[in-house]
């Protein structure tokens, strides 16, 4: 048997004689022969047919391990497992390209204009915020785009509690656009701390804003899924199939007590600790444990959303926003009739209502 010293297999199979060596100790290709007195390496010229497999194997990116199991299969079936293979190779890179293009969006800050409908659904909104009849400012911002939803309701002070809703409101902006439904609750993660760390820079500029912060509830839509992140007190509600759930837990000292049981329902309605918050993004250091509420949620057509800030559930009873959402078809009227149920209960604080309907695209 003519045996090809290692050099010469090497060039022969397009393999570099460091990778004949790295294959020989996973067991991949070991040599035909192995002088005891040197320790060359010698191969077989039949080894030149698996050689080249292995390398066109490496050159795919498949892992060693897949490589070791799929170079010692038969033709036919090897043949099957590679089509798995790249089947899911091809998968992952289109899952990537899409991250990479949100990636470049949204690190970019810019907008995108999105004029396609998502797996067939379309989303109908309107936003409305009234400054109510007893506050001097409005410190509500809201936002409503193609994938987008958000309400924030800021505190600290006039000048403050505007500039920490708007500026939460911008920080997320950017995700209005193709956002991959994997990656929806770990964008509106990230945005949300982000945007706690844009308010603790802005107070560090201007000492006037130490102390401001906001509540925040917001959609964020990509084909059929929805992603929800909510701190604080604002609210989302849902309407399917004729009935309304609230799909956002409260973050105040109140929720708490009802939560434990310690007070009623009815006490919670009068309660002088009613408007105190337990969580909310602030420009003070973000507690430890701090974690905004993240829900990843299945937009079926028909349904109607609904963000407000709590100007509107504190005066309006469940039972008329329940009624409002479930007989006015228009989303705009609907957000106006909300806002003027608020506005006849004293209108004591800014009210901003989102309606959104998922329709067909």
């Amino acid at each position: 048997m003519d045996l090809m010293s290692s050099g010469e297999f090497a060039r022969a199979s397009g393999l570099s004689r460091k990778a004949l060596r790295l294959y020989d100790e996973l067991g991949l290709l070991p040599p035909a022969q192995v002088d005891p007195a040197s320790l060359y390496r010698f191969y077989d010229p039949a080894q030149l047919e698996q050689a080249r497999l292995v390398a066109w194997l490496r050159r795919l990116g498949m892992p060693l391990a897949t490589i070791r199991a799929v170079s010692t299969l038969p033709a036919a079936q090897a043949a099957a497992e590679l089509a798995g293979y790249w089947a899911g190779v091809e998968a992952e890179t289109a899952a990537r390209r899409e991250l990479a293009g949100f990636l470049i969006g949204y690190l970019s800050g810019k907008d995108a204009v999105v004029t396609e409908t998502q797996g067939g659904l379309a989303i109908r909104c309107a936003v409305r915020s009234d400054i109510g009849l007893e506050r001097e400012d409005n410190e509500d911002a809201a936002y409503g785009g193609a994938r987008l939803l958000a309400v924030a309701d800021g505190m600290g002070g006039h000048a403050a509690g505007e500039a920490a809703s708007a500026a939460v409101i911008d920080a997320l902006r950017p995700l209005d656009t193709q956002v991959p439904a994997g990656e929806l609750l770990n964008a509106l993660d990230h945005a949300v701390r982000r945007a706690n760390g844009t308010l603790r820079d802005m107070a560090v500029a201007d000492p006037a804003l130490a102390g401001m912060g906001t509540t925040l509830t917001a959609l964020l839509w990509s084909g059929s899924q929805l992603g929800l992140v909510h701190v604080g007190d604002s609210r989302a509600y849902l309407v399917r199939e004729g009935e309304v759930f609230q799909i956002t837990h409260d973050h105040t000292v109140v929720q708490s007590l009802l939560d434990e049981g310690k007070i009623t329902p009815e006490e919670a309605i009068s309660h002088p600790q009613r408007m105190l918050l337990m969580q909310a993004l602030s420009s003070e250091p973000a507690p430890r444990g701090f974690k905004p509420d993240l829900q990843l949620r299945e937009a079926v057509l028909g349904d109607r959303y609904l963000l407000s800030s709590d100007g509107l559930h504190r005066v309006v009873p469940a039972e008329e926003i329940r009624r409002v959402l479930l007989t006015v078809a228009d989303p705009d009227q609907a957000a106006a009739d909300l806002i003027a149920l608020a506005m006849d209960g004293g209108g004591p604080d800014n009210i901003t209502c989102i309606v959104a309907d998922v329709v067909a695209g």
